[in-house]
């Protein structure tokens, strides 16, 4: 009998001790597809470049953070710009826009630090208001902000939907994506590459079902949706310092649970080899 028990007590520990690395099994099967390939690196060159991240919100970078981080430690030179303080975030407090805006400026220059950016550029256009401003006049921004750093490569949102359909996020993509296709091998114009953050299929798949943001936002008509990824770059090393950026966000936190689901519950060894990786297109 005593043998039996411990057997028993055996295979119960067994159990216990295999499930957290079944759990990261089906939790990859259910988030990648095997067919988009694995980089190394977000661009190929053993040369320092300079990369421009463009976005319209503090917290939009944590998308590529993971990304970012791998960037400079390769030796790259790494500029963020957000094109707002945020200031219609709604954080479910009772702040006022410019209580939101000042609280917001200080997440992001705690955010950019932690990544570790060569120079933060967080201007003042109006959070939601980007659609009155016009395209052309974010494009604009864009190409007087691409004079100034002059970026061997861009980053940037997707032109269809901006990750999940906020307005502020497709046109500032959409923006930075003609500016590219429109200079592209243009002597006075730097920038050779161009990569927009995107989702896999099967995570879109997943962030319908769990995301209250894409359920409202995210077209009807998946052909409508996101491109699909080109590659997809390995960022698991990075992701406790991923979680940092989150929680320097700290008037967001819902929107970004929203984002990444659960990731305040399972214990992030395990979550960081679920999501091990962010997804990219290249524009051409």
């Amino acid at each position: 009998m005593r043998k039996i028990l411990i057997r028993i007590a055996g295979v119960i520990v067994l159990i216990l001790l295999l499930f957290p690395f079944v759990l990261i099994l089906v939790g990859r099967s259910q988030l990648h597809d095997s067919d988009i390939p694995q980089k190394e690196s977000l661009v190929e060159s053993t040369s320092k470049l300079r990369i421009l991240a463009f976005f319209p919100h503090p917290d939009d970078e944590v998308t590529v953070s993971g990304t970012l981080m791998k960037l400079i430690d390769e030796g790259h030179e790494v500029h963020l710009i957000c094109l707002t303080k945020g200031e219609a975030g709604n954080s479910g407090e009772a702040y006022t826009k410019q209580e939101l805006a000042d609280l917001r400026t200080l997440e992001m220059q705690r955010s950019a630090e932690i990544i570790g950016v060569e120079k933060l550029h967080l201007l003042n256009f109006p959070d939601g208001g980007l659609d009155e401003m016009g395209l052309d006049s974010i494009k604009g921004i864009a190409l007087e902000w691409i004079n100034q750093i002059k970026p061997d490569v861009l980053l940037s949102y997707d032109s269809k939907v901006g990750l999940y359909g906020h307005s502020d996020h497709k046109l500032s993509g959409m923006a930075v994506e003609q500016i590219f296709l429109e200079n592209s091998g243009k002597i006075n114009f730097p920038p050779t590459q161009l990569f927009q953050v995107t989702l896999s299929p099967k995570q879109i798949q997943v962030a319908l079902k769990l995301s209250s943001g894409f359920q409202r936002n995210y077209p009807k008509d998946l052909n409508q949706g996101l491109p699909k990824p080109d590659f997809s770059v390995l960022t698991q090393p990075y992701f406790h310092r991923v979680l940092e950026v989150m929680k320097a966000h700290q008037t967001q936190q819902a929107v970004l649970k929203d984002l990444m689901p659960y990731h305040d519950q399972v214990p992030a060894w395990i979550y960081s080899r679920i999501f091990d990786r962010e997804y990219f297109h290249e524009v051409k």
